[in-house]
């Protein structure tokens, strides 16, 4: 019997079998997670992925978790209300970002952790420091870049370790 659902929520050059997701599905799998990834590579701006994200999970009546990367992070940030999430893993999260319908979404769930680079080129990690200490959630600071690519072995050490806490409050 499934946990819960853990949905990914990818970035905005990527794509739904990405290699962090596939990596980190594979951990959720193991865990005793379902998992879903839509593909949002249609959506230009944040605001539709949400839209998308909300009405997948509309009728959805078991534990959610959301795990996003970038903008994917940022949505799922934002989701985490509309959706009563009771977890939320983000990856370089797109905060405090111009153009987007908020600078920093609200996290509204028991279980929250960010992972961000030292050399993010795209979203400077000082960024993911003042939203995580305004959030009140974790902070993983790890060398690399935005992608984090180069860091998905520590990833799904860091989401193992996520699963293992929010499985002990479900």
């Amino acid at each position: 019997m499934s946990k819960g659902l853990i949905h990914f929520v990818h970035g905005k050059e990527s794509g739904p079998g990405g290699s962090k997701i596939a990596a980190l599905a594979a951990v959720a799998r193991q865990h005793g997670w379902e998992v879903a990834s839509l593909d949002y590579s249609q959506c230009t701006g944040p605001g539709q992925r949400l839209a998308q994200l909300r009405e997948a999970c509309r009728d959805l009546d078991r534990p959610l978790l959301l795990v996003g990367s970038s903008m994917g992070g940022w949505v799922a940030a934002e989701a985490s209300a509309w959706l009563d999430a009771d977890g939320v893993f983000l990856l370089a999260p797109a905060v405090a970002m111009p153009d987007y319908p908020t600078q920093a979404p609200a996290i509204l769930a028991t279980h929250a952790e960010i992972v961000h680079g030292w050399d993010d080129e795209v979203i400077p990690c000082e960024r993911a420091i003042r939203y995580a200490r305004q959030q009140g959630c974790t902070l993983h600071l790890v060398p690399g870049d935005h992608r984090l690519t180069r860091r998905i072995p520590l990833l799904c050490e860091l989401f193992a370790a996520f699963l293992s806490r929010c499985a002990a409050s479900l």
